[in-house]
């Protein structure tokens, strides 16, 4: 935690301790809020590393979900509020008032999209100024906000008629996006901006999707539907935490969107098979290939942080599987393939390459501050290098799936298509359209793209290959 957020944290709690701050908690809250933005514009932070920061272990556990509300919906908007300011703002902020373009993006995102009522929310954003400690530009939130409020019918209009106001992305991923997916790029780019179902995907060895949806209605009271092509996916109807989850704690079901259980279902790992599961981490598709076969697989589950691997295994022991983890770089096999228990080829192999994580802003609006266009073909060539440096490790006859959550071809069909020239041994595996998803995208080249979109799924891309003999 930042010490401005640990010193406005503990003197807030000082006041309401002592009763003598009973309506500060609105402007603490926005004030948290607007910390863990500004940590992810300012500080190149991720949104959950801002949040941890930001909120520490003070506030309750009512304002801790608003502020996390307050910052994710910020952020969502905040290319569209950027807009804004520039256009309220007589001259640019001080680069040490920065914090204040985070303030006003939380105050014009309570306005705009939370419908709270207005007096209130410009209240307890101008009164949120002085506990970031600035006491004097107090006067300028307010200016502002009462000043969005009365021109806001001429303002907006005038905003989101450019690219960045309405699709609330940097110019760059827009123009990226709609090179490549034309007429589809507004889907992609809308659909990024709402805010992201729960799905759930149901250990089918020990459970099935009917009943987990009737103890969801009974237990919960929640609804929850399927989508045809996901044989294991639920999509709640409203959140909840996994601690009220009917059969988490025993391994029954886990959180995991459905595009990402797409990987599980095209790598069909049979039991007896030995598996490796490259950049692993946190196990959620290793946990649903064990899940598949019954835990009747030699998996070799790698990761390069030792502590990430930690996370595999939390997973792994609540499902009941095992598998041997490697804290390792799977760029280069010749330092740990030698070490492992077993042999060093393999049946089947997945690659969750790292990647811009495009696929999945609506879940992470942090990506359209942490990444650059100057990203994309430095994620292309490690992803080229991982390929490369797996492809001898699958054994003839084997197949290896190229996993990303990217929306951006540069990661995805250029990479495969560069991949299948250099290495003749490599042939795209043509899936049956009767065992896609109707959400899945055609476009030209190799594999299998699903877009963010009516399916209410992440973006993932994936391409399924064999070796020859």
């Amino acid at each position: 935690m930042t010490l401005l957020a640990r010193f406005l944290i503990k003197k807030s709690n000082m006041k309401e301790m002592t009763g003598k701050n009973p309506a500060g908690q609105g402007a603490q809250t926005r004030a948290t809020a607007a910390i863990a933005v500004d940590q992810v514009l300012a500080g190149g932070r991720s949104l959950e590393t801002a949040l941890q920061n930001a909120l520490g272990d003070q506030l309750a556990e009512r304002d801790r979900a608003f502020v996390k509300a307050l910052t994710y919906g910020a952020l969502r908007w905040h290319h569209r509020h950027r807009l804004i300011i520039g256009e309220l703002l007589d001259r640019p902020l001080r680069s040490r008032d920065l914090i204040l373009e985070a303030l006003l993006s939380v105050g014009l995102f309570q306005l705009i999209d939370m419908r709270q009522p207005g007096y209130a929310s410009v209240s307890a954003t101008v009164d949120a100024a002085a506990r970031l400690q600035r006491p004097r530009a107090s006067g300028l939130v307010n200016a502002m906000l009462r000043r969005f409020q009365r021109e806001q019918d001429s303002l907006l209009p005038s905003v989101l008629a450019r690219d960045e106001g309405r699709y609330s992305h940097p110019q760059w991923l827009i123009d990226q996006i709609q090179s490549d997916w034309g007429d589809q790029a507004q889907q992609i780019l809308t659909f990024a901006l709402a805010r992201p179902p729960m799905w759930l995907r149901v250990n089918t060895a020990r459970t099935d999707v009917a009943t987990t949806i009737n103890a969801l209605q009974t237990t919960n009271n929640i609804d929850a539907t399927t989508l045809t092509g996901f044989p294991a996916a639920v999509c709640l109807e409203s959140p909840l935490p996994v601690s009220e989850l009917p059969g988490f704690a025993a391994g029954e079901l886990s959180v995991q969107d459905a595009a990402a259980q797409l990987a599980a279902e095209l790598l069909d790992a049979a039991p007896g098979m030995r598996v490796l599961d490259a950049c692993a981490a946190p196990g959620g598709k290793t946990g649903h290939i064990l899940e598949r076969a019954n835990g009747k697989l030699d998996v070799v589950a790698v990761d390069i942080a030792p502590a990430r691997n930690e996370l595999i295994e939390q997973n792994l022991t609540r499902l009941g599987y095992t598998a041997q983890l490697v804290a390792a770089d799977v760029q280069t096999p010749e330092t740990w393939a030698g070490n492992l228990d077993g042999d060093v080829s393999f049946d089947r192999i997945l690659i969750d390459a790292p990647c811009s994580a495009t696929g999945v802003i609506r879940r992470h609006p942090d990506i359209k501050f942490l990444r650059r266009a100057s990203d994309i073909p430095v994620f292309a060539a490690r992803q080229s290098r991982i390929l490369n440096a797996l492809w001898p490790l699958l054994k003839p006859g084997g197949r290896l799936l190229y996993a990303t959550c990217s929306v951006l071809r540069a990661e995805n069909h250029d990479v495969i298509t560069e991949f299948m020239r250099k290495h003749p041994d490599a042939t795209e595996v043509e899936v049956s359209q009767a065992c896609l998803p109707e959400a899945i995208a055609a476009g030209p080249g190799p594999g299998y793209q699903l877009l963010p979109g009516p399916a209410n799924t992440d973006g993932f891309y994936y391409a399924l290959m064999e070796r020859s003999a």
